[in-house]
């Protein structure tokens, strides 16, 4: 064979490998769609799927012949759930340090790390994730000894062994109490380290190739890691609870104007959601905190995600550190607010979208997933029942178009002991 016809041949494999792994062309019909923008579902819907990525959802949607379909009649259809901020594929069990790669407090680099390193594919917090719908997340890496946790990766839950969607998607920043703690014992110290660091960035960013630094106090690496955030090409996530902080957080594009903030956690949001909200500052809020557990969250309420939601604040739910799968309780929780007097809540349109395209969204990745919008990724979730109740449980999943595994270390026990056989227990159970 001749080099030209081996380069052709090896371009055309690597034209096939490039596309999503047995991406399947698949036409779900009858049941009640989700687009997952905030408009209202749409009863005896379709969604069409081809070469992995979303073609047309809703009524009246021409099905290709030879298709093959899924009847979804009387179930929901929705995009998949997407979850921003979580730690999920960092661990195997969090409190045995050998499998947890979450944080790096002994480390001489902090705003360096890059979590997509760490991130297992096979984790059992990725599979019992996907079992519950949820199809993409925002990974954050969480303990330095340092303000910095490090550079945040956005994945996919596919069962498959590249679950990296994209690198250094963000950089993560710990503010307020733990900040403190961390800089020194002073939100004072946690501030001062913060702008110098970025300081530092800047003034690299701006000196001739192979300048000599004097005067820093970040080693190359990190000041390196930092130079996108302070330039507006690496969005910056801060985690704050007080009001206080949010107001210090937002004034830091005085002096950095280029810098894409993105403020997480938000406990006491509603303080001061008109000045988010004129910001144009998104927020991945986490839901439902309503009580003062700590002093930097006196003012909680359940109502902070629905009153900075009416104010005009870019908000979704994040900070799922727990359990992602109860992203729909969650969202369910804030619908059922609506009828509490004097609470503020979601109508189920925005709290399906809160979890769904508002963290897409959130994630700069509105265009690519999140909804069931035309040329979205073919993340489609089958559900037996509306999606925000507990009630109800995932039929089907698909990532990028594949149908996925549901099975998980969960669903085997589930299973095993369900309706055990004679010698199928344990030689500790008798009956």
């Amino acid at each position: 064979m001749s080099a030209r016809r081996v380069t052709a041949a090896l371009a055309a494999l690597l034209a096939c490998t490039a596309a999503p792994a047995l991406a399947q062309t698949v036409a779900i019909t009858g049941g009640k769609v989700v687009i997952g923008d905030g408009t209202d579902p749409i009863e005896g819907g379709t969604v069409l799927v081809q070469n992995g990525k979303v073609v047309a959802a809703g009524r009246d949607v021409a099905i290709p012949a030879g298709v093959p379909t899924v009847d979804a009649k009387g179930k929901w259809v929705t995009p998949g759930l997407v979850v921003a901020v979580t730690d999920i594929g960092l661990y195997d069990v969090e409190a045995v340090d050998d499998s947890n790669d979450s944080g790096a407090d002994k480390s001489p680099f902090s705003a360096s790390l890059d979590i997509s390193h760490a991130i297992n594919p096979d984790a059992q917090h990725i599979k019992v994730s996907r079992a519950g719908g949820v199809t993409r997340a925002a990974i954050a890496p969480i303990g330095t000894d340092r303000i910095f946790g490090g550079q945040g990766a956005v994945i996919d839950l596919g069962d498959d062994p590249d679950p990296v969607v994209a690198s250094r998607a963000f950089q993560y920043v710990e503010l307020g109490e733990t900040g403190a703690a961390r800089a020194g014992g002073s939100r004072v110290a946690a501030w001062a380290e913060l702008h110098n660091a970025l300081l530092e960035a800047r003034e690299l960013s701006l000196a001739p190739a192979g300048a000599r630094r004097d005067d820093v106090l970040l080693n190359r690496r990190d000041a390196q890691a930092l130079v996108p955030v302070v330039t507006g090409r690496q969005p910056l996530y801060v985690h704050v609870e007080r009001a206080a902080d949010i107001r210090m957080v937002l004034g830091l594009r005085k002096e950095f104007p280029l810098i894409k903030l993105t403020i997480v956690g938000t406990t006491e949001g509603w303080m001061v959601a008109g000045e988010l909200a004129k910001a144009g500052v998104a927020v991945l809020a986490t839901p439902l905190n309503d009580l003062p557990g700590s002093f930097e969250k006196l003012g909680a309420t359940q109502s902070n995600v629905g009153r900075m939601k009416a104010a005009g604040v870019k908000v979704a739910l994040g900070a799922f550190f727990d359990q992602p799968r109860y992203a729909p309780q969650y969202a369910g929780n804030l619908v059922s607010l609506t009828k509490v007097p004097g609470a503020s809540g979601l109508t189920w349109n925005q709290a399906f979208a809160a979890i769904s395209s508002a963290p897409a969204e959130v994630m700069g990745m509105g265009d690519r997933f999140g909804s069931l919008r035309p040329g979205r990724a073919g993340d489609v979730v089958i559900w037996d029942g509306d999606p925000l109740e507990v009630t109800s449980g995932v039929s089907k999943v698909y990532i990028d178009g594949v149908e996925q595994s549901l099975k998980n270390h969960q669903t085997q026990l589930r299973d095993r002991y369900l309706n055990p056989g004679e010698g199928a227990l344990p030689k500790a159970y008798n009956w």
